[in-house]
């Protein structure tokens, strides 16, 4: 049965109307609403056909049809028109990304707010992958006889700030003298290079007057890059789901719940997706706790390469061109945010 340009005008009059309504859609609901210029009987008999070649499902308590997933990707891919941002939303995203957030993570996390207070969906960030990630300077910076701020900075716009308790005596030129020996030695090699039992020897080697405090740091240090391989995944907005009405089962909404409680999998899963925008929609998802969902995906870059993403999680019944559009404008600015940033950071370092 062929997909006429009719029968793909009444299908996109159903999937408006049941996004917006979130109620079975009828055949003269939709000649009412919507400016077809056809009958009732016309678009029930059209409904039918669309029923029967798989994009409308016809739950059993209702006279109405709703959209299926085979429905949605059709929309994704063909019927859907991208939307323009208004400008609350455009000034929201590009103030709260350009406001003085030091810390990089605080910022992914940000955005995971952002995307959350904008869409009243479940969403997420993930920080940058790091096991490619270069090393660019390390510093030790004196904060009283005892402690030290030892902090790294990679390539990929990560700045780790920890504080070390030294036990023997130091002075501002040790620790300068030994972070130049650290960055010399460092620079330019990945984390998993730098974890090496190789590497770490060559630089015990090279400032061995210096041993007791390179002692006290060094394992830290260490420590300190393995912490920083860890993917983290922040999440927001969990209890938008309340307000939707695919969740008013407490049954759906606790198995919801859970599936987000299983950060690892999650992460992985996440991980696992190509880059760009991505949508998969219930049981294109291979997870089986997402049969019922749509996961919606978009990638950040720094220095134009792809290093994280932030997405959305919700019903299959979702506006996909609000969230595509919203997404696309996020993820552009936040790679521009932490392109400045890398720039200001550069140049801090030269002077």
């Amino acid at each position: 049965m062929e997909l006429s340009e009719r029968k793909l005008k009444i299908l996109q009059a159903i999937i408006t109307d049941y996004v917006t309504c979130a109620e079975p859609v009828g055949s003269r609901s939709i000649a009412k609403k919507f400016d077809l210029g056809i009958s009732p009987a016309t678009i029930r008999n059209e409904m039918s056909d669309l029923e029967e070649m798989g994009y409308l499902t016809h739950p059993h308590t209702s006279a109405g049809r709703v959209p299926s997933d085979k429905a949605y990707r059709l929309y994704v891919n063909t019927l859907m028109m991208k939307t323009h941002l208004t400008k609350v939303e455009k000034n929201i995203i590009s103030n709260r990304l350009k406001s003085n957030v030091s810390e990089f993570e605080l910022r992914i996390k940000d955005a995971a707010s952002i995307l959350s207070e904008i869409t009243n969906l479940t969403s997420f960030a993930l920080t940058p992958t790091k096991n490619d990630d270069v090393l660019k300077f390390i510093k030790l910076l004196p904060v009283d006889q005892k402690t030290v701020i030892l902090m790294i900075v990679s390539s990929k716009g990560k700045i780790t700030n920890t504080a070390l308790k030294i036990s023997v005596p130091f002075n501002n030129d040790n620790l300068e003298l030994l972070s130049k020996n650290m960055t010399y030695n460092y620079q330019g090699r990945t984390i998993n290079e730098v974890l090496k039992d190789s590497i770490i020897k060559d630089v015990h080697l090279d400032i061995s007057a210096m041993s007791l405090l390179a002692d006290n740091v060094m394992p830290n240090f260490m420590k300190t890059l393995e912490e920083m391989l860890n993917v983290n995944l922040y999440m927001e907005g969990l209890t938008n789901i309340f307000n939707i009405p695919e969740y008013n089962d407490l049954k759906k909404a606790k198995q919801f719940l859970e599936m987000l409680d299983k950060k690892e999998e999650l992460t992985k899963r996440m991980l696992e997706r190509e880059d760009g925008i991505i949508v998969t929609i219930g049981e294109e998802n291979l997870d089986e706790t997402m049969k019922d969902c749509t996961v919606i995906t978009a990638t950040y870059h720094i220095d134009g390469k792809p290093v994280g993403k932030i997405g959305v999680i919700g019903p299959t019944r979702m506006k996909y061109d609000e969230v595509t559009s919203i997404m696309e404008y996020l993820s552009e600015n936040l790679s521009s945010a932490f392109q400045l940033e890398c720039k200001e950071g550069d140049e801090e370092e030269n002077d």
